[in-house]
This record gives structure tokens, sequence and C-alpha cells, in this order.
């Protein structure tokens, strides 16, 4: 249950990404390149904070507009000064992205771990 309201907003992302068409010249694609990897890391950190039992549904909901909001903001002010400050904010959050899902997966290897061990001290005892 921990992971209910990060679950709800990718599948709300997936359904409105899916019935929702945008005209290809609507929104650059560099705002919404970089407001889904705002969405996706938050929504990684949301799942990070769960499993590490401090989630905090107003914190991810908030952090989820905002996180979105300025990187869009960074996007808009590089494209008025004329520079490309969407990549610096690509890296920034590939690089949240990417810690985030190692912590998960170290996380889910840990407990997959411990429960084979158990298993086999277990067994061993019969």
């Amino acid at each position: 249950m921990k992971f209910v309201l990060p679950i709800l907003a990718l599948i709300a992302g997936i359904v409105a990404a899916y019935f929702v068409r945008f005209p290809a010249t609507a929104v650059p694609r560099e705002y919404v390149g970089v407001a889904a990897l705002a969405g996706f890391d938050t929504l990684l950190g949301g799942i990070r904070a769960g499993l590490e039992a401090r989630f905090k549904a107003d914190l991810f909901a908030t952090g989820f507009v905002f996180n979105i909001l300025l990187g869009m903001g960074l996007v808009y002010l590089g494209t008025k000064l004329g520079i490309e400050v969407y990549l610096a904010a690509v890296v920034a959050l590939g690089g949240r992205i990417f810690a985030n899902l190692s912590i998960i997966r170290r996380h889910y290897l840990a407990r997959w771990a411990d429960a084979r061990e158990k298993r086999n001290m277990e067994v061993s005892q019969l």
C-alpha cells in the first residue's frame, strides 16, 4: 500500500498520454521531454521513499507538480537566453532516475536474498 499514489500517478500519465492527443507543434518536444523526465524522477523518488518507510503523500504531490514546472521553467529560460539548458535538466534528472532505480533494485535484491537465505535455513533445519 506504500506505492498507491505513485502507481496511480503513473497510470494516470499513461492513460492521459494515450487518450489526449496534442498537435505536434502545440508544445515543443524539449518541454515534454523534461516534464516527462521530471515526473518519472518524482515517481521513482516516491517509490524509493515508500521502500524506506518515509513516503508522504503531500510531499510527493507537491514535488511532482513543482519538479515538472521547474523543469519546464528551465527549458523556457534556456530558450529565451538561446542556451540549450534542457540538456542540463536531462542529465541531472537522468542521474537521479538511475540513482533511484539502483536503490530500488538493491532493496529488492536484498529482500530476495534474505528470503532465499531464510528458506535455505528452514530446509536445513528439517
